[in-house]
Parts: C-alpha cells; structure tokens; sequence
C-alpha cells in the first residue's frame, strides 16, 4: 500500500514539472515585444541577428564574435537577452563545431531560468536600428585545436531572434 501512494505523490510531482505552454509565457513581455515570439508574428516582425568574426584566427589570439541585432521595421521591438552575447555566458546559446562534426566542450556556466522571463530580461532595439556586442568564444568554449570551426546559433526560442546563417573560421598555430 505504502508502494502505492509513494507511486501516486512521484507522478503528481513529476506532472506538475512539465512545461508551460499558451499566454501564460508570454505575460511578463512587454507589450512591443510581441513580434520577437515564434510562430505567430509575421516574418518581416521579427528581428534579426547577424554573426561575424575574421576567417582566419591565430592561437593565441582572442576568438571574437561580433554579435549585431537589427530592426528593420520602424516599430521598437525587443528580444530577450538570455542565450545571447548581450549577457555574459550563462547558457551554450551556439554550436561549434571542428571540420568533423565534433562540438568544441562548452566551459561556461549553465544558469537555470525561471518561466517566463521576467520584464528586465527584454532589450528594446529601436526602429530601424541595430544593436551590436562582442564575445571572446575562448571563454566558454574549449577550442585548442588546429582546424576549421563553424559556428551556429541554437538559442532562437528563446531570444526570439532570427539568425539564419551559420559562420565558419580557421584556427591555425
């Protein structure tokens, strides 16, 4: 019997830790940011990030990525900062990859977030403007060795940013 209800306490815990879905999420954004969610603004709402870094990168030298949002509508949007380089690394918002597939080990922190983000969490980029930010790959990323590296954002459900490109550079010794 005590098997039975220690069974039935673990499945009503373990049920109310799932997900939440609808508009619920979506209370603690601020009312501009309505175009950054996915699924539901049209596309020419959403804001958008490029990623650029020089092709070739001595050992030694910093691996840095520029970050840049951009706004082309001429509303204020916003996105929100977690899993990007406009905080600093808390999550493994990219993939890097060597030339065989093989993921650079991430070495930063992995910071556990509360559901919604909370409304100090949202930068607003103005209209028809763009916000940019820099970020030294070697501090969250293990790369050390010779070769050619892609790198690719993987955070877009939760910023709500649109990075359609992936980049790719050398690093030689």
């Amino acid at each position: 019997m005590k098997n039975y209800q220690i069974l039935a306490i673990a499945l009503l815990a373990l049920s109310s830790c799932g997900t939440r879905t609808g508009n619920n999420q979506q209370a603690a954004q601020p009312a501009d940011s309505a175009a950054t969610t996915t699924g539901t603004a049209p596309a020419e709402k959403k804001l958008t990030a490029d990623m650029m870094m020089k092709d070739t990168i001595k050992a030694g030298d910093s691996v840095l990525l520029t970050f840049t949002v951009k706004n082309n509508t001429a509303d204020s949007l916003s996105f929100c900062k977690w899993h990007t380089p406009f905080e600093p690394p808390m999550s493994k918002y990219l993939d890097v990859k060597d030339e065989t597939g093989t993921d650079a080990s991430y070495k930063g922190a992995m910071a556990k977030r509360i559901m919604p983000p909370p409304a100090s969490s949202y930068i607003k980029v103005a209209g028809n403007d763009s916000l940019s930010v820099k970020a030294d790959l070697l501090k969250s990323y293990n790369i050390t060795k010779p070769g050619k590296y892609t790198v690719s954002y993987n955070s877009q459900e939760i910023s709500g940013l649109v990075v359609s490109k992936s980049l790719t550079f050398v690093y030689v010794k």
